[in-house]
């Protein structure tokens, strides 16, 4: 297993509600921002969620208001609590981390700022 590992993913209707956790090991400094991201078949990792060392968080225009990211230092675990969940957020959910700070932007919210990735958790939501 690597530093990062998911927990979470199913099959809901649409919605329902879905919580996918990270279970991160190793050293805390790594993990100074963590992020969630998805990748649609085909497609490239979209950025969904960023979580900073503080507590502070940025979300993606198209989870705002229906997805929350929170973090525990302490436990090292990441979560993201997904709601009235659609057929358009079906993809695998992957977990990430950068050893830098969070910028907490749009464009901060890309794959190539982030060095540790989980495995991926596979989310399918139904109509």
């Amino acid at each position: 297993q690597g530093p990062l590992v998911e927990s979470g993913g199913g099959s809901v209707q649409a919605g329902e509600s879905l919580t996918l956790s990270c279970q991160a090991s190793g050293y805390s400094h790594q993990r100074h921002c963590m992020a969630w991201f998805r990748r649609f078949p085909g497609k490239v990792h979209e950025g969904v969620a960023l979580a900073a060392l503080d507590g502070s968080t940025y979300y993606a225009d198209s989870v705002k208001g229906r997805f929350t990211v929170s973090r525990d230092n302490v436990k090292n675990t990441l979560h993201l609590q997904m709601s009235s969940l659609r057929p358009e957020d079906t993809a695998a959910y992957y977990c990430a981390a950068s050893p830098r700070p969070c910028i907490l932007s749009a464009n901060y919210l890309s794959p190539t700022n982030f060095v540790y990735w989980g495995q991926g958790a596979q989310v399918i939501v139904s109509s």
